[in-house]
Order: structure tokens, then C-alpha cells, then sequence
């Protein structure tokens, strides 16, 4: 029955993840209405309960000098991309004792290679659909700083058209550099 429910719903050609391989995992975020894809890239330190829909993997990463560890769901399905960069030999399931290892040591588990990749089928529409969201929201920026710098050039020229109407001598529009403001005392005769 558990087979049955894993082949069924699970996630089908996975590359044999273990510990001490260096995995980048691409999933979704959801931020309010937006989806957006972000990569996490670690090393695993331990894989949970390989044959059942439930399996999971820990992966570490140093990021700014501070240890990162995630923990992903190997089925879910918000993960969208395995990406399998690096393969280590390790004698142990469990690589826990990877966080006390500081600098240089903690690379000094031997490598083989051995690289794989598991990609969703329908993730490339899905990073298109989000490519195209970035690029609206772009433009939809662009028109707004427009609309708002059209809309400060008309402040401007009805100020200028209200001090002249009032009789005031208004300079033309300050270039950059130059003050506009009141004279500085140095410019005064003495």
C-alpha cells in the first residue's frame, strides 16, 4: 500500500541523495499573491526515512560566517529543482559532527563525482510566467516615476507662472550646481 501511495503522488527519477553530497535545491515562496523561486545550496547532512512519502534531507551552509541548516520534505511539491553538485564519501549516516568543523576542515571530506539533476517538468512555465511578472512589475514602475516627475515638472511650471504673475522675479529653472537659494554671506559687499 505505501509503495503504491509513493509511486502515486511521489516525485518520480530523484537523484539518490546522501550525506555529504553538496545538493542545490530550487523552491517556491509564496509572498502574498506572488510566487518567486529562490535556491538553497548546502551540504546534507542526513537523510530521514528514504522509502516513504514522509522522507526528508538536512542541508548546512555557511552564510556570513553563521551555519544555515534546512530541512526539505523530499516529495514536496514546492520544490521544484535537485541539483546535485558534488558528491563526498562519508563513512557516517549522520554528519552532525560537520558543525563543530570551522574553516578549511570542513571541506576536507574526499570527493567523488557523481552529479545529478531532478527538474519538475513544468517549472520552466512557471519561471517563464514569473520572468514575465518581474518584467510587468518593472514597467509598471518605470510609468509610475514617470507619471510622478510629469507631475512635479507641472507643480514647477505653475509656481514659476504664479510668481510671475505676481510681479517677482523668477530665475529659470536652477541647473545642477548652481544654488538656488539665498546668497551666502560671502557674496555680499562689505
Amino acid at each position: 500500500m505505501l509503495t503504491y501511495l509513493t509511486k502515486q503522488f511521489g516525485k518520480a527519477n530523484l537523484p539518490d541523495i546522501r550525506p555529504g553530497d553538496t545538493i542545490r535545491v530550487s523552491f517556491k515562496i509564496h509572498e502574498g499573491d506572488k510566487i518567486r523561486l529562490q535556491t538553497f545550496e548546502g551540504v546534507c547532512l542526513s537523510r530521514h526515512q528514504k522509502k516513504t512519502l514522509d522522507s526528508s534531507f538536512t542541508l548546512r551552509k555557511i552564510s556570513s560566517g553563521i551555519g544555515v541548516e534546512k530541512t526539505f520534505p523530499l516529495h514536496s511539491p514546492l520544490i521544484t529543482k535537485f541539483e546535485k553538485i558534488r558528491s563526498r564519501k562519508v563513512r557516517q549516516a549522520k554528519l552532525y559532527f560537520v558543525r563543530d568543523f570551522i574553516g578549511k576542515r570542513a571541506k576536507k571530506l574526499k570527493e567523488k563525482k557523481d552529479y545529478k539533476l531532478w527538474e519538475e517538468a513544468l517549472s520552466e512555465e512557471e519561471i517563464a510566467n514569473i520572468e514575465q511578472e518581474k518584467v510587468m512589475e518593472a514597467k509598471k514602475k518605470a510609468e509610475a516615476k514617470l507619471k510622478q516627475e510629469q507631475e512635479l515638472e507641472k507643480k514647477y511650471q505653475a509656481a514659476i507662472s504664479s510668481h510671475s504673475k505676481d510681479g517677482g522675479n523668477v530665475a529659470e529653472k536652477p541647473q545642477a550646481g548652481q544654488s538656488g537659494g539665498k546668497a551666502s554671506p560671502k557674496d555680499s559687499p562689505k
